[in-house]
């Protein structure tokens, strides 16, 4: 019997995880915003040389913390970190938090990654007044389980090498457990083949979900080739525009630590879907969930290695996705 996806093939087909999108045409950006009904358990990675990110050392093994209210994915680079301060003052407002001390304020953990989109044509001239805090909580206020892919929320401005990237995401069923991805796809490397149009994930895809696109000979004799013609280090702006950020979740039983390790095998999903892939212009940036709602069964360490195998390819059929549902659209 052949593993399959969720029922939607969504981040949200790990149960208690909603995901929200909110984003403008005339600005070409926007923000995404993963949010549990009673946090996570987390770790994270940064797999890039050029990250931009929110909350990742109070994830590493040993530090106090080692949970998160929320996930927030963003474009505009540094800009795009204010979407987590808006998300973080209204979960706070409701009181959704870690609560230290008794009549002081809960305090949200939000994590947050960004990607850089601010040359790719949109209005950015928003003086000292960004637009990603409204971003972020109109984002939040629409979370649900079902949400749209492609060129929405954070990935509204990206572009995944020379083409257009977007928002994607993935699941896989594992007998008792889920996991599953979801990805912001704006990569330095191409997620493309030599023929320009089947994806380096080809191998990994399930019933169609980015095209059934498969490579003919030329393509596969070029696959050789460490450097595709159509990736952004061929153009002028190779230092900008650049990263793939994410979140990948399961419903196991996993600690910090162990999340932090689930996080890293799935960086390994971006290398399997874009080339090249981890490059000192990217801040690759995999932020790990658990909601631990099912006992992970003996032989533990066996079991982490599928879970972290199998994020690793809902990683890069995320990318895949994203940059299929983006379509020829540039705008």
């Amino acid at each position: 019997m052949g593993f399959l996806p969720g029922k939607r093939n969504l981040l949200t087909d790990v149960t208690g995880l909603r995901v929200g999108n909110a984003d403008c045409d005339r600005i070409r950006s926007g923000s995404t915003v993963v949010v549990a009904e009673r946090g996570f358990t987390a770790g994270c990675d940064v797999g890039g040389g050029a990250p931009g990110t929110r909350e990742t050392d109070c994830l590493r093994p040993g530090n106090l913390v080692g949970r998160l209210h929320a996930v927030v994915l963003s474009g505009g680079s540094v800009f795009g970190l204010g979407a987590a301060d808006a998300v973080t003052a209204r979960l706070s407002a409701i009181g959704f938090g870690l609560r230290l001390d008794r009549g002081t304020p809960a305090i949200p953990i939000v994590g947050a990654a960004v990607i850089y989109d601010l040359a790719n044509g949109g209005e950015k001239d928003w003086g000292e007044i960004p637009p990603y805090a409204g971003f972020g909580a109109a984002a939040l206020e629409s979370a649900s389980e079902a949400f749209a892919l492609g060129r929405v929320g954070a990935g509204r401005g990206a572009m995944a090498g020379n083409r257009a990237g977007g928002l994607g995401s993935a699941s896989l069923v594992l007998e008792e457990t889920t996991v599953a991805a979801l990805v912001v796809a704006n990569p330095v490397g191409s997620p493309f083949m030599a023929d320009g149009c089947t994806p380096w994930a080809w191998p990994l895809e399930i019933d169609g979900e980015f095209g059934g696109r498969r490579p003919d000979a030329g393509a596969l004799a070029a696959a050789v080739d460490p450097m595709p013609p159509d990736t952004k280090l061929a153009t002028r702006n190779a230092p900008s525009l650049n990263t793939v950020i994410g979140v990948v979740a399961t419903d196991a039983d996993l600690s910090s630590a162990e999340c932090e390790r689930f996080a890293r095998a799935a960086q390994d999903g971006i290398a399997r879907a874009v080339r090249p892939s981890h490059s000192l212009m990217d801040g690759d940036t995999i932020f790990a969930l658990s909601t631990r709602r099912k006992k992970l069964d003996a032989p533990r360490e066996r079991r982490l290695a599928v879970l972290g195998s199998a994020a690793a390819d809902c990683v890069a059929r995320a990318v895949a996705r994203g940059v299929f549902e983006a379509g020829a659209d540039r705008n």
